[in-house]
């Protein structure tokens, strides 16, 4: 998405430079080109929600400065979303599009020469409607009005046109980015439902067992496993901060210790400063599971597991390492396509990439006999404005 995001600015920059020129080549000023700037970057918080009636309200005044017209209204479909400008008391929102554009109109530009109107002191005499074309169909309507009759000139109706794709490039960041939180709500399920039913048995029959001998004990893990399924499927937030993750698998990790009475040893080292850091919901129990179920289990005797996070850069680094049977690079590659049974690697993988990029994808580190590390970097997003917005629920 971030990829997409810039793809869109840059959309944005280009169609106000575009319409700004445009202007200036019929005496527009640089204050001017500067302005028409302004008011396309000023969109960009609005119809990335999507195209609604709230969103056009706080949108059409931005871009009636952008093209220059008389009034400037969004729709959809089917009516008038918002309207801009002179002669809002003769097209309303709520207004149907088919008092303007034909039911038989086709996803092209769409001229109103001479407008009519029952109010003859009405100042809008045409209309220019420009399709919003969202994935290859007509998602809604952009109608600029001016206040002589007749076609627009040559500059007035390419400054529209520009509008139009400005707002049709942004809409469909709104499909993309909810097609996108579908996508990693369903595979945030799907990670959940790979959580082992052997653990869920095995931390229960390891509570059953201490309930007569060691009953404090038995209550405490009996907690760890009630807030461990709570946080396991919640719903509602795919992004956490790296201090609540890392609650999240020190009370799986007391609950594996409890099975494994005393052969498992856990250490963490994540500093403070760390535990801000915003990550990928369930991001680490991966992670975590893998470490205990492929390399430390399959480990005769005792095995230990480290938690640590640093500050590296502008970035936060968390790596879970083992001593256990480690795996050849041949299985480490199988494992992040989803194969070769770790649990969970691939999912955490991909959706490490899907929101930070590329630079941030998963890197499983080990040798057979030598244990296994996994890494995983996210930027430190700590006190900024994009992790209250990550880390909201929805």
């Amino acid at each position: 998405m971030g990829v997409l995001l810039g793809a869109g600015l840059a959309t944005i920059v280009i169609a106000a430079w575009r319409a700004a020129r445009a202007r200036r080549s019929e005496g527009v000023s640089q204050a001017a080109m500067q302005s028409a700037l302004h008011a396309a970057i000023s969109t960009l918080p609005h119809l990335r929600r999507g195209l609604t009636a709230r969103s056009a309200e706080h949108a059409v005044s931005h871009l009636r400065a952008l093209t220059g017209a008389a009034a400037i209204a969004l729709a959809d479909t089917s009516a008038v979303l918002a309207i801009d400008g002179e002669g809002r008391e003769q097209v309303r929102p709520g207004d149907l599009l088919s008092r303007l554009l034909s039911p038989t109109a086709d996803d092209q530009v769409h001229f109103v020469p001479r407008l009519v109107s029952s109010d003859p002191s009405c100042p809008l005499r045409a209309a220019v409607l420009a399709p919003l074309i969202v994935q290859g169909g007509r998602a809604g309507t952009l109608i600029a009005f001016y206040r002589s009759p007749g076609r627009p000139s040559h500059h007035e109706l390419r400054v529209v046109l520009e509008a139009a794709s400005l707002v049709s490039a942004q809409v469909e960041l709104s499909v993309l980015a909810e097609h996108e939180e579908r996508l990693a709500q369903a595979e945030l399920r799907a990670l959940r439902a790979q959580i082992s039913p052997h653990f869920i048995y095995n931390a229960l029959a390891a509570v059953a067992g201490d309930i007569h001998t060691r009953p404090e004990e038995a209550r405490e893990l009996l907690i760890d496993f009630a807030q461990f399924t709570r946080y396991l499927f919640r719903d509602g937030r795919s992004y956490v901060t790296l201090g609540e993750e890392i609650d999240h698998v020190s009370r799986y990790l007391r609950l594996e210790q409890a099975r494994f009475r005393g052969s498992l040893h856990v250490t963490f080292d994540v500093p403070a400063q760390t535990r801000s850091a915003v990550v990928p919901a369930m991001s680490v129990q991966p992670l975590v599971e893998n470490a205990v179920r492929h390399g430390v289990e399959r480990r005769a005797g005792s095995g230990r597991l480290q938690v640590t996070a640093r500050v590296v850069g502008s970035d936060v680094e968390l790596c879970v390492s083992d001593d256990g049977v480690g795996m050849d690079p041949a299985r480490v590659d199988a494992a992040l396509a989803g194969a070769g049974g770790g649990i969970g690697l691939s999912n955490v993988d991909a959706r490490l990439r899907a929101t930070f990029g590329e630079r941030y994808a998963l890197r499983i580190e080990s040798e057979p006999g030598r244990g296994t590390k996994a890494v995983m970097s996210v930027p430190n997003l700590r006190g900024a404005k994009v992790e209250r917005e990550l880390v909201a629920t929805t």
